[in-house]
């Protein structure tokens, strides 16, 4: 069955549009809380969110439905999705959520849900789930004395802040570091300077100030500009950029260049590695991650297990296989030994602890390979399934065959927005950028004809 609310990330789409409305949002609460009754003790959910000035509409929505299910619910306001998930376990909840739309801009937002285990719901759950929004629940709901009540918590971000720092050694001190954060306007735009100064490090926090609607606004894990310059100005160690919700970053050395999510998950491997601590003879990413990854951990006797997009399958693979390092090349980064989902702070501060060890500079440290030359490029669509024309098709093939067995080809539909993300990685830079323009131009072609 396809799902029609349900993306790669829960539910996402243009705030007071389908399908995130304040009606979808209030019976996504009255379905997932029926979802989750599990016995006759006061049922309790937690709901977090980012700094979208929607966030307001869909969390008091989501409070209704849950309550009309019998819930309690303990509203965490402004927070990352690593906290939210860490407290679904430690409040013992019986479902979290988070609202955001994660990187997306302030008009975006969406619906994440977390299983009392504090993992993302798998597609099984999410498919019952989504069988109950269109049904009515009424004769299911609760009863006028069983009603649940909502109270806001206080607190939070003083836990999820000790829960990080726990993640380095007690006698691991960042004095001396400068460390500049782009927290994107977005959820961590408290906790995560907080957390940084703590452990030690001077800190200087920009797109730290949201106002509802500058959330990734040229800022952030996907418009880290800004941040390479102010790693330059205030000639900083390092920068990290958060995205929205905080649940994936990149890093910029002390000359300002970028540093992605494969080359972090080198770091963090290897570092692993050679304190014996690395689980499952090596790291779990998607067909995203760069070839050059998968040759550097070969050189160290580990592993690269590939997986489809999205964070939710890398874990997946993760826990079925006693993986404890995986992520995405766009800063989702999961460190099972501690979170449940991908922690953008907690990445960054096993980082920070590497070179801090080897009092070594960022780019020496954060530069464990050469990536393969890859090009990614997005085609947007309005209708139809282009990648079932078969001109588009016999291109595809055509390109394969000419990468050969030394590169890799990855084209995909976004599980969030309309566009095709055609991808291309091998050895000759310039046979890459003709194979995706190639690709890209045939699909072009289908959506003019159409």
């Amino acid at each position: 069955m396809s799902k029609q609310y349900f993306g790669t990330d829960g539910i996402r789409g243009r705030a007071n549009s389908f399908p995130m409305t304040a009606e979808v949002a209030m019976k996504v609460g009255m379905a997932a809380g029926l979802s989750f009754q599990r016995g006759s003790h006061r049922h309790r959910v937690v709901i977090g969110k980012d700094t979208r000035l929607s966030g307001y509409m869909i969390e008091n929505a989501m409070v209704a439905g849950f309550c009309a299910a019998g819930m309690d619910v303990f509203l965490l306001g402004p927070i990352p999705t690593p906290a939210v998930a860490m407290l679904s376990r430690s409040l013992r909840a019986d479902i979290g959520v988070m609202i955001s739309a994660s990187h997306n801009p302030y008009y975006d937002n969406g619906i994440k849900l977390f299983g009392p285990d504090g993992y993302k719901l798998s597609d099984e759950i999410e498919t019952r789930i989504e069988g109950m929004l269109d049904k009515d629940l009424s004769r299911q709901l609760a009863s006028s004395e069983g009603l649940g009540r909502a109270k806001r918590i206080d607190g939070v971000h003083d836990r999820y802040i000790e829960f990080a720092k726990r993640t380095l050694p007690r006698s691991m001190s960042l004095a001396g570091l400068r460390v500049v954060i782009d927290c994107a306007n977005g959820a961590a735009y408290k906790v995560a300077p907080a957390a940084l100064w703590e452990l030690g490090a001077e800190v200087f926090a920009i797109h730290d100030e949201p106002n509802g609607f500058n959330i990734n606004d040229n800022c952030g894990s996907t418009a880290p500009q800004s941040l390479c310059d102010k790693v330059r100005e205030v000639r900083a160690d390092i920068g990290i950029a958060l995205d929205g919700d905080a649940d994936r970053m990149i890093i910029v050395d002390q000359n300002g260049e970028i540093v992605d999510g494969d080359q972090v998950m080198a770091v963090i491997a290897e570092s692993w590695h050679q304190a014996g601590r690395l689980a499952g003879g090596g790291v779990v990413a998607t067909v995203m991650s760069n070839l050059g990854l998968e040759r550097h951990l070969g050189t160290l006797g580990l592993t690269l297990q590939r997986t489809k997009v999205g964070d939710r399958y890398v874990v997946e693979h993760m826990r079925a296989h006693g993986f404890n390092v995986g992520g995405e090349q766009s800063g989702h980064i999961v460190l099972s030994d501690f979170a449940t989902t991908g922690d953008g702070l907690v990445a960054a501060l096993q980082v920070l602890a590497c070179i801090k060890r080897s009092n070594r500079p960022a780019s020496e440290v954060c530069r464990k390979f050469e990536p393969v030359p890859q090009v990614l490029k997005n085609v947007r669509f309005t209708g139809g399934r282009p990648l079932e024309s078969e001109p588009v098709r016999a291109m595809i093939e055509e390109a394969r065959q000419r990468l050969g067995a030394a590169g890799r080809l990855v084209i995909r539909p976004s599980g969030t927005e309309p566009l095709i993300r055609v991808m291309a990685e091998g050895d000759d830079p310039s046979l890459v950028e003709t194979v995706v323009d190639d690709i890209v131009g045939a699909i072009g072609s289908i959506k003019t004809a159409a």
